[in-house]
């Protein structure tokens, strides 16, 4: 008999490709949602039990916000890898899609480390509703503050490479004018190695339920300087390859006795997933050209604290 309903199905999934990109922790509501309707739902969607089938769900809906990911940066992975190769191949590092290549390579090291290291055991002993309360309403926090100390240094955002196009071929030269993606890409590739690798090891406080991936690294890269738009767009390149490899390490429990009776659900769970994930990175990639993180900040704290008043009196 299924453990994992058709309705449970759709509304995780759902949840899942939309808060795994907006700052709000997509681990979070995971574990939240299931505890505020109770019954079936608490028992079905339990992630800190060993056994439970919707570990192999949670596997299928990372696989495919991943591919949403890759699909809506596709061009900028084909120059990313591109670059990758080019460089192994050379024995070189001077172009910006190279450089931008080891830099996403390095700041993925240390949560992928951790990541093997420590995932089990913060699933276990803290993936459940009362720390996962406290930690989205830290989360909040986190944002409102970044926020705050952000503009006390001055938000800077990048200035916009103007390249005059006149004269005798002049159509010509238009064409090697970079894109938008293209200008923002050579801008992440000028970080230094170091900064970006403590940008890129923000994700491991995302290890804890309720703290947000894609937010801890926004943190980060806006306490190091980077713009919000800038911030955001490394943050989401970052994202792709740890989500991709979660999923795919883990794929044994979804072909596995975890994901009998249940891989219809999965199915669709995951389809929901890749396409909120996909309309909510093409909506924040706009978002965060001209806003800023306190609205997410100020929902995390209200809903964390909302929570916890519900938990420890129910």
């Amino acid at each position: 008999m299924s453990t994992l309903t058709w309705l449970e199905a759709i509304v995780i999934g759902a949840v899942q490709g939309v808060a795994e990109l907006f700052p709000v922790s997509s681990l979070g509501h995971s574990i939240l949602i299931p505890a505020i309707v109770g019954g079936s739902w608490a028992r079905d969607l339990d992630v800190s039990a060993p056994d439970s089938p919707y570990l192999a769900f949670i596997v299928g809906l990372h696989v495919a916000t991943a591919v949403a990911l890759v699909i809506y940066f596709r061009r900028d992975w084909v120059r990313i890898v591109r670059g990758l190769v080019t460089s192994v191949a050379r024995r070189e590092v001077t172009e910006p899609d190279q450089r931008l290549a080891w830099l996403l390579v390095l700041a993925t090291i240390p949560v992928g480390l951790v990541g093997l290291l420590l995932d089990h055991v913060f699933r276990v002993y803290l993936a459940k509703p009362v720390p996962t309360a406290l930690f989205l309403a830290l989360n909040g926090v986190m944002l409102i503050v970044a926020e705050q100390l952000r503009r006390r240094a001055g938000d800077q955002e990048p200035v916009t490479e103007v390249i005059p196009v006149v004269g005798p071929g002049a159509a010509y030269r238009r064409a090697s004018v970079p894109t938008e993606e293209e200008a923002a890409d050579r801008r992440l590739s000028q970080l230094p190695i170091g900064r970006a690798v403590l940008i890129g090891s923000a994700q491991i406080a995302a290890l804890l339920p309720g703290i947000s991936r894609s937010g801890a690294t926004m943190v980060a890269g806006l306490t190091r300087g980077l713009s919000h738009a800038d911030s955001a767009r490394f943050s989401f390149l970052l994202a792709t390859p740890v989500i991709l490899a979660a999923g795919l390490l883990k794929l044994g429990d979804l072909a596995g006795p975890l994901g009998d009776g249940i891989r219809p659900q999965i199915l669709v769970g995951s389809l929901l997933s890749g396409v909120g994930a996909y309309l909510s990175v093409k909506y924040l990639t706009r978002y965060f050209e001209t806003r800023s993180l306190r609205p997410f900040g100020i929902y995390c704290l209200v809903a964390g604290l909302g929570c916890l008043v519900l938990f420890l009196v129910r």
